[in-house]
């Protein structure tokens, strides 16, 4: 049961991460104070993670954990994305993991983008097969005050327990 939990709550926070680092990624910026969102993460596994037995069924347990990424790919308004950190919350059901949760966005400037997002991931005998989420840009500090965007993410597991997050979207910052 607890690597079942631990495989699940790692692949969503992997996914959490690569959502949230994505928006802030862009392939072309518009001139307008927008652009696309083109990113890659690599995100290791959610540490601390803390998961609790329901009790009603095997395999049914609520989790929250925390985890970090890196950026490999993406940039967003001249800036390139560096890391983030997610936390999230997951109902654990089987070999299926639904949550959500907040990814904060760090660039090397110092501004941080905040990103929520809806993840699901599926498991196969208690291992991580992937992952995809949902998200949206919040909330923007300094050069990405007034940010807004959407997009999504894919995720899969690495050989090594981390995992690899491919996510697209848009964005427009208010002038």
């Amino acid at each position: 049961m607890r690597r079942l939990v631990l495989l699940t709550a790692s692949l969503a926070v992997l996914a959490a991460i690569a959502i949230q680092a994505q928006t802030g990624a862009k392939a072309a910026q518009a001139p307008t104070g927008g652009g696309k969102i083109a990113a890659t993460w690599k995100c290791a596994p959610p540490n601390p993670m803390n998961s609790i037995p329901v009790g009603d069924d095997p395999g049914h347990a609520y989790v929250i954990d925390q985890g970090k990424c890196t950026a490999t790919k993406g940039e967003i308004e001249g800036v390139k994305e560096t890391e983030g950190t997610a936390t999230e919350f997951m109902e654990v059901k089987g070999n299926t993991g639904k949550g959500h949760g907040i990814f904060i966005e760090s660039f090397p400037n110092g501004d941080k983008i905040t990103y929520p997002y809806d993840f699901t991931a599926t498991l196969v005998n208690n291992v991580p097969q992937g992952g995809s989420n949902k998200w949206t840009m919040a909330s923007g500090t300094g050069k990405f005050k007034g940010i807004k965007g959407s997009g999504s993410c894919t995720g899969k597991p690495n050989p090594d327990g981390s995992a690899t997050y491919d996510c697209t979207g848009t964005y427009t910052i208010a002038k």
